[in-house]
């Protein structure tokens, strides 16, 4: 496997939206899905999506460490892959979680998000992969979709008062 470079904000293949993925079970795909689930482990990230690693197709890797499962409705998650996802919301009730993003180093902010989403998609192998999330899940696969669309989060706050560097925030708190 292949640690991959991250395309970092300001790159033009993170504001586009990425194209399907034509054969999810192509062996291109699976070493992709593997290089980036070691890269996105390696830089101790739960998500990544295809576009973060110059490649514009829809699927994106995600995880829930344990640490970041505590006091959530979702449980831990070993890293999974979606691709070709489609996201809804499920109901109306929104929250407001601090957010960073691999493509966004050293940078944090507040960020809006539907507390619980449907997703639908296909695995690796091409079958069906469906489910509800909530909490921190819910966060990260609203975040990693965003990517597919070419948005990424400082776009979804609504005060960039919310936003610091990560060594500030520890020092300071999130003001705002």
């Amino acid at each position: 496997m292949t640690l991959l470079k991250i395309a970092r904000m300001g790159h033009p293949v993170l504001l586009r939206r990425a194209d399907d993925v034509p054969d999810p079970t192509a062996p291109e795909i699976g070493r992709l899905i593997d290089d980036m689930i070691e890269t996105m482990e390696d830089a101790r990230g739960a998500g990544l999506a295809a576009p973060q690693v110059h490649v514009s197709q829809r699927l994106f890797v995600y995880r829930v460490p344990a640490e970041r499962s505590a006091g959530e409705d979702d449980p831990p998650r070993e890293a999974s892959v979606l691709i070709n996802p489609v996201l809804r919301p499920v109901g109306d009730e929104m929250v407001l979680r601090p957010e960073g993003c691999l493509s966004i180093p050293g940078l944090r902010g507040m960020v809006p998000r539907h507390l619980r989403v449907a997703y639908s998609g296909v695995d690796r192998a091409g079958r069906p992969v469906q489910g509800v999330a909530t909490g921190f899940l819910a966060n990260v696969l609203q975040h990693e979709y965003d990517h597919l669309d070419g948005i990424l989060y400082p776009m979804r706050m609504k005060d960039l008062g919310q936003m610091g560097f990560d060594e500030e925030i520890g020092r300071y708190g999130v003001r705002g």
